[in-house]
């Protein structure tokens, strides 16, 4: 699909996940033991046969650039594709000047490079599969200026708190565009995901910074509802926003049910991500396995229960793991008790502790951490 180059845009300032956000961004975050989170737009943008993609990137870029590389492993075309780096000279985590205009403009001239003719915009932050290319089919033979993707929820005054939402019209209008405040159930919530041409991009990135330097792209693009013709499509399938920290532990959870993940991965739609030349996963007399994702290079010899542990974990003799995602590199000493928690990498709970939080409520044991 040469006729659109893709950006992968990073999350905004009203985005936090505590704790895990402190060492990395949203885009870098260990997803289902073996991914990242950004492996999702990039391989959706390579399935969908875009191989010029811009990848920002605001603070923290380490993990996530050693991640990316040169990205030959999300199969993009090698001589004539490219996977480009773009950084923002203000990368204060909350200063007020850090939005996503203000990278695009810093960058202007790259986008302005591009020989595409439309622009595919979608989030780091956001886990899903998507076919861009009848997208952008539908909205070329639309006439649309902009098409948005969305997503129709009924669960909308508890979850989706930090994502906004769509309002529409009978004919599929983007009406407006809204936080969502958890004022009703059924909601369509934005993707974060734009179909438009390159030059009305550029013009949008132009307008936002003469309006208001604090301007993001939903904003703009809301305050040009009247004027432009705006569309929305909707998206099936799995979705998951990892707006906070507790939407990143459900999505985490939500997958280890085969019915579930079904609707996010498939045989001819391959999520890509770097890989390791680990050895398999080791299963020691003792272990008990229930209901759980298990990454390579683990050594199981605990009780392991509806989890997702990441690669190179070692749960020692007698300990128990339930309901929890454990992050790589990750030792659960011996006789030690782990229940609704997230666990950074490299941490070490070697002295037979009990660490178990509230069933809705999980907690968070930082990186490196010895406990």
């Amino acid at each position: 699909m040469a006729r659109a180059f893709g950006i992968v845009t990073s999350s905004g300032t009203h985005i936090k996940v505590e704790g895990m956000q402190d060492y990395r961004p949203i885009g870098a975050f260990s997803f289902l033991g073996r991914y990242r989170a950004i492996d999702f737009p990039i391989s959706n943008m390579s399935n969908s046969g875009i191989d010029r993609i811009q990848v920002y990137v605001r603070r923290k870029p380490r993990s996530l650039a050693e991640h990316l590389g040169t990205g030959r492993h999300y199969n993009i075309n090698s001589k004539r594709g490219k996977l480009q780096l773009l950084f923002s000279e203000n990368n204060a985590e909350n200063n007020i000047y850090n939005t996503d205009i203000a990278a695009f403009s810093e960058n202007l001239e790259f986008i302005e490079r591009m020989r595409e003719p439309y622009v595919i915009i979608a989030p780091s932050y956001m886990v899903y599969a998507a076919d861009y290319a009848p997208l952008l089919d539908a909205h070329i033979e639309s006439g649309a200026d902009i098409t948005l993707l969305y997503h129709s929820v009924d669960n909308a005054r508890e979850a989706f708190l930090n994502c906004d939402v769509l309002n529409l019209n009978k004919q599929k209008g983007v009406e407006s565009i809204e936080l969502n405040r958890g004022s009703a159930q059924k909601r369509n919530v934005f993707m974060d995901t734009y179909i438009m041409k390159k030059e009305l991009f550029i013009e949008l990135i132009r307008k936002a910074r003469k309006i208001s330097s604090m301007y993001t792209l939903p904003q703009i693009v809301n305050a040009s509802a009247k004027d432009l013709d705006i569309r929305g499509i909707a998206h099936r399938g799995y979705f998951a926003p990892l707006t906070d920290f507790k939407s990143y532990y459900d999505a985490n959870i939500s997958l280890i049910n085969i019915k579930t993940a079904e609707g996010l991965f498939s045989n001819d739609w391959p999520i890509y991500t770097r890989t390791t030349d680990s050895c398999p996963t080791q299963y020691f007399d003792g272990a008990n396995v229930k209901n759980s994702v298990i990454s390579n290079g683990c050594l199981i010899e605990g009780t392991v229960e509806n989890c997702v542990i990441g690669r190179g974990c070692e749960i020692k003799p007698g300990a128990v793991v339930k309901n929890s995602v454990i992050l790589s590199h990750t030792v659960i000493g011996k006789n030690a008790h782990i229940e609704n928690q997230v666990v950074d990498k490299w941490v070490r709970v070697i002295h037979e502790n009990k660490i178990i939080a509230p069933e809705n409520h999980p907690g968070y044991i930082r990186r490196d951490d010895t406990l």
